[in-house]
């Protein structure tokens, strides 16, 4: 709360309690706000039952029920804006939860793309399943590390009635790495994709594509990959987006737009989490992974020799895919 002028208590804009005292230039909607609030709640809720049905799921249960739980929470600060625009409070509770909230999300699906390619066909990947969580997730990290210091420093700042404004650019700078990384993952899974279709592995050499009764026909898993897909593009959209709303200042444009964040933040995010609700991996991976489980035995390898047709195995690590799905 902020007093105004002539003693007056702030919660909303007045003659008294200038707008421009206020952290919003809007108020919040209250019925948009707790909608989030329980959409959010609720996949949380599925998030960890279907982790516990699962089991195999622990990983990518804990990512998405902790970037679930800093939604709702970061919502329920939009719910206290609602009553009071003033509040530093709820302005510092939504800024740093809604900013690193997606980035746990994030890390789950990075985890998927692994059991993907394990489970498709590691030959076609340019790089090992394991790889992309090992790559990705230290990124994913690094990025989390930059948003929750900035919006330390830029809460502290404000607290001490000092310009945020370095803290708001170490915010943007990892929200920044965040939308660079996922660009990469998207472009290697594209990559991934596009060499299934041609039947190239990571070593130049022609193979076949998933043929029928292969782990990649099952629709549920199709259905995954879908899913998969928009989660990522919801995500990715919505740090572009932020990226841009931080680069503007807190009185830009975007920032003091309400529709531009329900549609750009808060609707693409529930999107996404709802998504990977209803085509849960637990759930869609068990046909392709019977289908793996039914087959001969593979190995593949990684390695420098491409001479492996002619019978030299030097410096060729054989990865036996049956048994390298990470945890």
């Amino acid at each position: 709360m902020i007093i105004g002028f002539e003693g007056a208590k702030c919660y909303h804009p007045s003659i008294l309690c200038p707008v421009g005292y206020a952290y919003w230039r809007y108020q919040p909607s209250f019925s948009i706000n707790l909608a989030f609030a329980v959409l959010f709640g609720v996949s949380l809720v599925v998030f960890l039952v279907q982790g516990i049905a699962g089991k195999r799921w622990l990983g990518f249960t804990i990512a998405m029920a902790a970037g679930c739980a800093l939604e709702v929470i970061g919502y329920i600060g939009r719910l206290m804006a609602h009553n009071d625009m003033f509040s530093e409070d709820a302005f510092l509770i939504q800024i740093i939860c809604l900013t690193i909230g997606p980035a746990f999300l994030a890390a789950g699906i990075y985890l998927c793309l692994s059991r993907i390619v394990t489970t498709i066909g590691p030959e076609h990947s340019r790089i090992k399943p394991l790889s992309y969580p090992r790559i990705f997730i230290p990124c994913d990290f690094i990025s989390l590390v930059l948003q929750a210091a900035g919006g330390g420093m830029a809460s502290v700042a404000t607290h001490q009635n000092r310009n945020p404004k370095k803290g708001n650019r170490i915010m943007i700078a990892g929200l920044a790495f965040q939308v660079a990384t996922l660009l990469a993952f998207i472009l290697l899974a594209m990559d991934f994709a596009w060499r299934i279709h041609r039947g190239h592995t990571r070593l130049g050499q022609v193979v076949p594509g998933p043929q029928r009764g292969s782990p990649g026909r099952s629709w549920t898993f199709k259905a995954f990959l879908v899913a998969l897909t928009l989660s990522t593009l919801c995500i990715f959209t919505r740090c572009v987006f932020r990226v841009a709303e931080l680069s503007q200042g807190w009185d830009g444009h975007l920032a003091n737009t309400q529709k531009y964040f329900v549609g750009l933040e808060g609707t693409v995010i529930v999107a996404s989490v709802l998504l990977l609700n209803l085509f849960h991996p637990g759930f869609c991976f068990t046909e392709a992974m019977e289908a793996r489980a039914v087959q001969p035995s593979k190995k593949t390898w990684y390695g420098k020799n491409k001479n492996v047709n002619q019978g030299s195995t030097s410096d060729v690590e054989l990865v036996d895919v049956n048994t390298a799905l990470p945890k």
